[in-house]
């Protein structure tokens, strides 16, 4: 076996690790032993990444030829752009192994637990992209999602827990990660909503509240909310590159014009012309903000893209264009 495959092999196992004490119920330190694994997995990958791409010296020290680099180390070589949102998610789940080490309270779990998520589904799709190898063949794919049981952050109730140096920091480090989170896109943090429903059954609530009848103050019960930043937050570039991902990952080859072909932006506006995608408020929403219309895109237009290209990939390019023209 190479030094390439050992690598892998104990990077599989490191991310088994990590999920296993994240989902399960009875461990208390999850988060702790979570940031450690996921961390160990990622440096693990990105060093059989590195050996294949630069020759395995690559992943030691010059001056100290025994000794490998860090995690952060690999990360800023594999990983260029310091902007990119990957990589800023790195740098913080790393940030959270160092800290873990020394202190760290259970609400940090509400603090963390989107950019956690993310770096998950960030090490499956780099797994598949430098080393071939599909994770959902390793773990069942419903197990990637991490099982959240928190609550949203309270800070009074954290000032009232915690001595202030403790309670100060926690506030301090959710503060900073919030703009963060507004500003990058799915691959720094997947975002966890909190969503509060009227019931009258109540062992179902995990809150309670009451009407005052001499209250000043009126409310309005809003029974749907939709935000076209989250139900379509797809612009036509990212809905292509998840869409040939999912080809890639399957093993479903597109032709056209008779040769292989990936999905671009022509076969794209194609299957949004024909199947009249854009007046569909399900798969595309219309930011009517200049003269020139700007869209966006649902998880469900790719889906439905993605499920006609697999019910005929050699002939659907060719197809659409046919028909296209005919119009």
């Amino acid at each position: 076996m190479t030094v390439q495959e050992q690598l892998i092999d104990k990077a599989k196992e490191a991310f088994l690790l990590a999920i296993e004490i994240y989902n399960k119920p009875s461990i208390k330190y999850r988060l702790e032993g979570f940031s450690f694994f996921i961390c160990n997995a990622w440096e693990l990958m990105l060093k059989a990444h590195m050996v294949n791409k630069f020759g395995e010296e690559s992943i030691y020290f010059p001056d100290k030829p025994n000794r490998t680099i860090s995690l952060e180390r690999c990360v800023q070589k594999i990983f260029t752009n310091e902007k990119a949102p990957l990589r800023k998610n790195l740098e913080k789940i790393i940030e959270l192994r160092n800290t873990s080490t020394h202190f760290i309270t259970e609400e940090y779990e509400a603090v963390y637990v989107s950019l956690l998520q993310a770096c998950v589904f960030n090490f499956v799709d780099k797994m598949m992209e430098f080393h071939n190898v599909d994770m959902t063949q390793v773990i069942p794919e419903n197990f990637i999602t991490l099982s959240v049981r928190l609550k949203s952050l309270d800070e009074t109730e954290i000032r009232g827990k915690y001595e202030k140096q403790v309670a100060e920091r926690l506030i301090s480090v959710n503060d900073s990660l919030q703009p963060l989170m507004e500003e990058n896109n799915s691959a720094f943090a997947i975002k966890v909503e909190h969503y509060h429903y009227a019931t009258k059954k109540r062992e179902e609530a995990t809150e309670i509240y009451h009407i005052e009848k001499e209250a000043k103050d009126g409310v309005r019960v809003i029974k749907e909310i939709k935000n076209p930043n989250e139900t379509h937050k797809y612009n036509a570039k990212a809905c292509i590159k998840e869409i040939n991902k999912r080809l890639k990952k399957n093993k479903i080859a597109m032709l056209y014009n008779g040769k292989e072909a990936e999905l671009n932006m022509y076969h794209f506006q194609n299957f949004t012309a024909y199947f009249c995608l854009k007046e569909n408020e399900r798969m595309c929403f219309t930011y009517q903000i200049s003269a020139q219309p700007q869209y966006s895109y649902s998880q469900q237009a790719i889906d439905f893209i993605y499920g006609e290209i697999e019910k005929a990939p050699s002939t659907i390019l060719d197809n659409l264009k046919q028909k296209l023209t005919k119009k």
